[in-house]
């Protein structure tokens, strides 16, 4: 095996943090000497940092492998015409990069690869018999993200790893998705995450059934909820909200429209429905989820086109804007501006009720609402004219909306939909894996199809499985951290031992030499700091940041014959006596 030597490696680690990291995978790996920006979103990968990159590859590569997957590569510079057919040449809009070669010609940088394989196997297989078929590359891939951040896990270049099965019929595709699942599990397990696997939105790629593979982090970009009962996990973007029964509002009042001045928010309006004798209620008192909020967004397609929409929301919620984009895609979501309300001279700022709404009122804007907003719930809302608001108003009763959307707020103690006996608690992760039975979408777009057993023509349907090779060493980092750096799992990490050789005196050197070449000669991955001019503080605090799992410090105690083997995650130290200390290595770590 090679031995890195830290007197001629490619390696600075730095003291202070980088101005830009948010997270600590991005902090470390700067500091530790494995990354450095190169502009926004774009790194290099410096030779530790791609040491560890290749472990993380390999170990997705084997599994890959180990469950029948065969490897294909296609190229990052891709033609026009095939995302033409799809239509993502448009619907991805400014996330893709877009170039022309010299002719004029437009090309683009790969940001997923389903025409290539789709149109690869079209090209290839023409019957039954050649299904079903799973194909997979890892491969660089683009998006121009809008705020690239994170270090290494929101990028506009990223490694990716990603699959596509092939069946004849939906019975074969449930297969394919079971045996990548199963590969994803073991391929987490090799990498040492902590993950969770939760229901998600297929977003971009299109299909049904869709899982994330989420590695827990407390600072993850990705919230999703569990069940206190069952277990049920989601992605906040995938919750199905639990509507109530429909009731009966034969005894709710007429309703009825009052002034209720100085009002400008939700508590302000609960305040004086309750104070006021001519606002309560006979039954409770009014809450802020008995008001109902009318929220007017715009929304912006990849074509250019745009609409206005309105969702109406109990006023104990807010509009989640992820989870409203997962339902509006591929459009864009951006706030209503003065000059919106000033074009829709029917919708009065603050005061907006379901009279002026629905694609059947004056203003013609599509109106939906919470899947809570059902027949026979009654609710405080605008009356649209300021100052006013309207009592009594019964959905069912006294308005409708054109359908429903679930795009409110997800929060904690709400009701399970798994079981509806258990309730949801809120916790945060980072995408490391998304699974997705993509369907037909794609083969009837490229038109993929094959020859049945009676000679007759199938579109093939498709399942699209992708894990974030780069990503997943951030993720990796995220999780494997202590205030004093990174702490690698053995078989990610860029080498087995890091052996320290400390002080001036030659013979501790003589010795370190020795022991590092009997352990490469038993087929360990050794870092050794031969530095001579680097403190002991200096190089202990070089260990313990690059994170390698298991440390080898020679230095005073071996005029005793002793040999310091650390434990770097759990800090146990051993002292271990020379002549025993390979043997002692390889019974640990062989």
């Amino acid at each position: 095996m090679t031995v890195l030597r830290m007197s001629s490696l490619f390696l600075r680690t730095l003291r202070d943090d980088p101005a830009d990291a948010e997270l600590p995978s991005h902090r470390l790996l700067v500091r530790a000497g494995y990354i450095r920006r190169v502009a926004p979103g774009i790194f290099t990968w410096l030779p530790l940092g791609l040491a560890t990159f290749h472990n993380v590859e390999r170990i997705v590569r084997e599994e890959m492998d180990a469950a029948g997957f065969q490897e294909v590569r296609f190229p990052a510079l891709l033609p026009r015409e095939p995302y033409e057919l799809t239509n993502r040449w448009t619907e991805y809009g400014p996330n893709l990069f877009r170039l022309q070669d010299r002719r004029g010609t437009d090309m683009l940088l790969g940001p997923t690869h389903e025409e290539m394989f789709t149109l690869t196997v079209k090209g290839e297989f023409s019957s039954y018999k050649d299904l079903p078929i799973s194909l997979y590359q890892i491969q660089t891939k683009y998006r121009d993200e809008a705020r690239p951040r994170a270090g290494l896990l929101r990028g506009r270049e990223f490694v990716m790893k990603d699959s596509y099965s092939f069946d004849l019929d939906d019975a074969g595709l449930e297969a394919s998705y079971a045996k990548h699942r199963l590969a994803y599990q073991s391929t987490f397990a090799r990498l040492g995450l902590s993950y969770v696997i939760v229901d998600a939105h297929a977003g971009a790629m299109g299909g049904s059934k869709s899982e994330e593979f989420l590695a827990e982090c407390e600072r993850g970009e990705d919230t999703f909820v569990r069940c206190t009962s069952c277990d049920y996990a989601a992605n906040v973007e995938a919750v199905a909200s639990v509507a109530p029964a429909a009731a009966d509002f034969s005894g709710i009042p007429a309703a009825h429209a009052e002034d209720t001045p100085d009002t400008p928010t939700i508590a302000t309006l609960v305040d004086i429905s309750n104070t006021r004798d001519d606002l309560r209620r006979d039954d409770r008192p009014w809450t802020a989820a008995d008001t109902l909020k009318n929220v007017v967004v715009k929304v912006t397609y990849p074509d250019g086109s745009s609409k206005a929409l309105a969702i109406g929301v109990p006023g104990d919620r807010e509009v989640d804007m992820k989870r409203l984009e997962a339902a509006v895609h591929p459009g864009a979501v951006a706030p209503f501006e003065e000059s919106d309300f000033a074009a829709n001279p029917a919708l009065v700022k603050g005061y907006i009720g379901p009279g002026v709404l629905g694609t059947e009122s004056a203003s013609g804007i599509e109106y939906l609402l919470d899947p809570r907003v059902v027949s026979g719930t009654r609710w405080i809302t605008g009356a649209n004219r300021a100052g006013s608001h309207v009592y009594d108003l019964v959905a069912g009763r006294d308005f409708n909306g054109d359908g429903t959307i679930d795009v409110a707020e997800v929060r904690e103690g709400d009701v399970c939909p798994g079981c509806t006996a258990g309730t949801l608690f809120l916790a945060r992760g980072i995408e490391i894996g998304h699974i997705f039975q993509l369907g037909r979408k794609y083969a009837e777009a490229l038109g993929l199809t094959v020859l049945d057993e009676n000679g007759k023509p199938v579109v093939v349907t498709m399942g699209s499985y992708g894990i974030g090779v780069s990503r997943a060493v951030a993720a990796i980092a995220e999780q494997s951290h202590d205030e004093k750096g990174l702490i690698w799992p053995r078989e990610v990490s860029p080498a087995d031992v890091h052996v320290v050789a400390t002080g001036k005196d030659e013979s501790v050197f003589a010795a370190a030499e020795a022991v590092v070449a009997e352990l490469a000669a038993k087929g360990m991955r050794v870092l050794f700091d031969d530095r001579r001019q680097a403190s002991p503080g200096v190089k202990f605090n070089d260990a313990e940041l690059i994170g390698v799992p298991t440390i080898v410090v020679m230095g005073k105690r071996l005029a005793d014959g002793l040999v310091e083997v650390k434990d770097r995650a759990t800090g146990a130290v051993a002292e271990v006596a020379l002549a025993d200390v390979v043997a002692h290595l390889c019974a640990e770590l062989l």
